[in-house]
């Protein structure tokens, strides 16, 4: 990490709500609220790297009582200054280890999207995560990850680039490592005028060794789709939803 907000600073977290990016598009945002609702019922939810709050406002609009951890004191920053985004509780640090508000067992529903489980860029970081998002569950209660899965279907024998996006004020490549499983994402985007570049490392994960992670956490797959929409996960998907649910009976934590 480069700074005590990780890779996501004052800059970053102010070009972050980019509303001509997909995943802002009000459309995806609803689907994963309803989703998300779904899963969290009547009971409390816990967002890890909360961020800016693109998922958690609307969920908490939606009546559902919503907690986070973020490591970005940059990225709250932002959501506290949108509307009740003061009225949400909030633990800074890192979403692997530490406490969120409501403490252990709090929670009908944690999750992760957006790709954020591949930040964490060791397994062993990995598996942290998925053990402390099963601790912060009420027994029953589901942990739910968005994920891309890895483009090296795309590289021909020898390379290690692929590029992910080619607009007019952003470019992307994505460089793999796959020995390691290593990631790194190089942007360019069209600023004032200007082209500034920036990389983010990441750890890609495969869905079946998420899987191998929830069950060291005594959580079991209850759920795997391309996408919010729902549609069935299939080998030409490019990214998966997973629902993970804990023990009805876990052992002490």
């Amino acid at each position: 990490m480069h700074d005590e907000d990780g890779w996501f600073d004052a800059d970053a977290a102010a070009h972050y709500d980019d509303p001509t990016d997909e995943h802002f598009d009000p459309v995806t945002v609803g689907r994963t609220v309803d989703l998300l609702a779904e899963l969290a019922g009547d009971g409390r939810a816990l967002e890890l790297a909360i961020g800016t709050g693109r998922i958690g406002l609307p969920l908490a609009d939606r009546g559902v009582p919503v907690d986070g951890i973020e490591l970005s004191r940059a990225m709250v920053d932002r959501l506290r200054a949108k509307p009740n985004g003061a009225t949400i509780p909030i633990t800074i640090g890192d979403m692997a280890r530490v406490d969120a508000p409501g403490g252990p067992g709090s929670y009908r529903l944690v999750y992760l999207v957006f790709n954020t489980i591949m930040n964490l860029t060791t397994q062993a970081e990995q598996v942290a995560c998925f053990r402390n998002a099963a601790r912060h569950l009420e027994p029953g209660g589901c942990f739910v990850v968005e994920a891309g899965l890895p483009g090296l279907r795309m590289l021909p024998p020898g390379a290690r680039f692929v590029v992910f996006d080619h607009g007019e004020t952003h470019r992307g490549v994505d460089e793999y490592a796959p020995a390691t499983q290593g990631l790194v994402s190089h942007h360019l985007e069209l600023r004032d005028g200007r082209w500034e570049a920036s990389s983010v490392p990441f750890r890609y994960v495969w869905p079946a060794e998420l899987d191998l992670m929830a069950e060291l956490a005594e959580m079991r797959l209850r759920d795997r789709w391309a996408g919010w929409d729902r549609k069935p996960f299939t080998d030409d998907s490019v990214g998966h939803v997973s629902v993970w649910q804990l023990s009805p009976d876990p052992a002490p934590r």
